[in-house]
């Protein structure tokens, strides 16, 4: 790749098209935060190298070469998130930034190296799928918390936020991955959930919920 922006590029329609699809230029202007001809120029910049599928007032989409590329960026800040973690000491909130400079290195033997001292780890610290060296994401059929009903004995497996302000919203509930969780009530008018959880009870909004993905105990 010729440069960091167009690496970015290439994650947020990864991202955005959760892997497949097509993209409204407006949301991808949205993600990062930029004016909508500039993402035009970007477009046609990475559609004369192959790697996005780009027409005037059709949706985005990335050609089966972009989708590999970007893959592999988040491959790498994945794999540096968890490097971060598990041999370094770091908290889950604290890595997201770091990961997003180191990613943007160009050294393959760099992270085989890291994957192999992790074991070659599936997925990241926050719970979501590590792609493989090929692009290939492996995904799990997780659903949301906000999704389960009174009585459902669940294991937290993944965030579907990142952010340094949520994840410490969940250190300070004392809720990491893995934890088994009790589904206690859901209030109808709200959504909101009484959930039990490590001898503790509490009370989280639909909001939270939803970024919480669980699967039922015992099906991990």
């Amino acid at each position: 790749m010729d440069s960091l922006v167009e690496e970015n590029y290439l994650k947020a329609l990864f991202y955005l098209s959760d892997g497949h699809g097509g993209v409204n230029t407006n949301a991808l202007a949205r993600k990062l935060d930029v004016k909508m001809p500039t993402v035009t120029s970007m477009m046609r910049k990475l559609a004369a190298k192959g790697l996005v599928d780009y027409q005037k007032y059709k949706p985005l989409g990335l050609t089966i070469t972009g989708k590999r590329k970007a893959a592999t960026i988040i491959r790498k800040h994945r794999l540096t998130e968890m490097f971060l973690v598990e041999k370094m000491g770091f908290g889950w909130e604290e890595v997201h930034d770091i990961a997003e400079q180191i990613e943007h290195v160009d050294s393959p033997a760099f992270f085989r190296k890291m994957d192999e001292i992790l074991g070659h780890p599936l997925f990241d610290p926050h719970g979501s799928p590590i792609p493989d060296r090929d692009g290939k994401i492996h995904r799990k059929a997780y659903r949301a918390l906000s999704e389960c009903e009174q009585g459902d004995r669940l294991k937290l497996m993944a965030v579907t936020d990142s952010s340094n302000s949520f994840l410490k919203f969940l250190n300070g509930k004392q809720l990491a991955l893995d934890t088994g969780i009790d589904v206690i009530s859901v209030e109808s008018y709200d959504g909101s959930m009484t959930v039990s959880y490590d001898k503790r009870q509490e009370v989280f909004s639909k909001s939270v919920c939803d970024k919480l993905l669980v699967t039922k105990s015992g099906n991990a």
